[in-house]
């Protein structure tokens, strides 16, 4: 498959943002993405919650997205995805674990929405491999869409008793995983006097239900309890709106009197959405993902451009009138001082280029790095460095600077 100059090539990120085609979630990132100025994606290739969670405050202010390998977390939890959610909505980036599925169907969906990861929970983009067949982007597609929906559904159940407490159990997406809810034990009623034998009344969702109980052993009279249930349905924003891009506003969508606070406003907080990234390529020598192979990833991704938002590749992979995808690149890193500018390597078969040539000569969107940063004395400075080379090889692209 040719490297062409696609027209998405010199098209900036806010314009590909506004295609028609676009799908809400990739909308958005093109959008993040040119406000904070950056087209970094930081992989994360850490084994503690702590040391994942230090990083991504470190460098959160440079990069677009952070890149998880949650199974390699040895105390992975709900702390883990608690502080790195809360750690993205701050700093403005979008996570994306790179899972690599690669089995059937059903497996997948379960990969994704079940077990200790829950990935569909807290991860805005995963990946896969299609060798198993355009089924698992399906799959995937259709497990997505679950885990939304569940995401907005709310089911509260209320039992009113004759002390005229409340206990109520509360059930939603964000406590599914548990099976014992908190109920509230209603105070002791006082003794009673026998009674002569009298149903007791139960009233479900409005209907009574009756059966002859008799006396009580401490001689309480029967009560009466009310048993209801509300789902309650909420929407989560879809897109960001209003637009940030308004006419006469700078490149990174600022008037002359926004601060990037104030566009970032504009532009909302990150829609409960997920998406889907395919494998088309990779970095690492004698690869086998190339030819038919990498055409068939993008014919796929044709088929669910709900759901496909792009490719992890060499370069971009748009052909067509109406690709919009967001080519993700790994094998990114800076030569130091002296160095050619050649390709580089690590001894385990990793290659590297630099970010001018992944994004300015093969056209990749979003470079991915990760020992350049992660083994820097000092991570936030060069995450920046990362940063500044990659998004000035992105305006010389776009005929911003010659």
């Amino acid at each position: 498959m040719p490297t062409s100059q696609h027209p998405t090539w010199t098209l900036p990120f806010r314009d590909r943002a506004l295609l028609s085609e676009t799908s809400p979630l990739t909308a958005y990132l093109l959008r993040l993405i040119t406000i904070k100025r950056s087209n970094l994606c930081l992989s994360a290739d850490v084994t503690s919650t702590s040391e994942l969670l230090a990083v991504a405050e470190e460098v959160g202010d440079s990069i677009c997205l952070l890149k998880t390998h949650a199974d390699i977390i040895n105390d992975f939890s709900d702390r883990t995805v608690r502080g790195l959610r809360e750690i993205a909505k701050r700093k403005r980036f979008l996570v994306f674990e790179d899972r690599k599925f690669g089995d059937i169907g059903s497996t997948v969906q379960k990969q994704y929405t079940a077990g200790p990861l829950s990935i569909a929970k807290w991860a805005e983009i995963t990946n896969a491999h299609i060798f198993p067949g355009p089924a698992i982007v399906k799959a995937l597609r259709e497990a997505a869409a679950d885990s939304i929906a569940a995401y907005n559904t709310h089911v509260c159940t209320e039992i009113t008793g004759p002390s005229g407490l409340s206990p109520r159990t509360s059930r939603s997406y964000d406590d599914a995983d548990d099976d014992s809810p908190v109920i509230e034990e209603p105070e002791p009623e006082p003794e009673q006097p026998p009674t002569d034998s009298s149903p007791t009344t139960v009233v479900v969702n409005g209907t009574h239900l009756q059966a002859p109980t008799p006396h009580h052993p401490n001689g309480r009279k029967p009560s009466i309890v009310s048993v209801s249930t509300t789902i309650h349905m909420q929407t989560e924003p879809i897109s960001p709106q209003p637009t940030p891009f308004l006419d006469g506003s700078d490149a990174d969508g600022r008037s002359s009197s926004d601060d990037r606070d104030t566009v970032f406003d504009r532009l909302g907080s990150t829609p409960f959405l997920r998406a889907l990234l395919l494998l088309a390529e990779m970095s690492s020598e004698g690869h086998l993902m190339t030819g038919d192979y990498t055409a068939k990833c993008v014919e796929i991704a044709r088929q669910y451009k709900d759901f496909v938002m792009g490719f992890v590749a060499q370069r971009s992979l748009n052909q067509r009138e109406g690709d919009n995808f967001i080519t993700m690149t790994p094998g990114c890193s800076l030569p130091p001082p002296g160095h050619d500018g050649g390709a580089m390597g690590d001894g385990l078969g990793q290659q590297y280029n630099t970010p001018r040539k992944l994004v300015l000569e093969q056209g990749c969107d979003v470079v991915i790095v990760g020992r350049g940063i992660l083994k820097a004395e000092d991570r936030g400075a060069e995450a920046e460095r990362y940063r500044k080379e990659a998004w000035e090889a992105y305006e010389e692209r776009i005929g911003l600077k010659g």
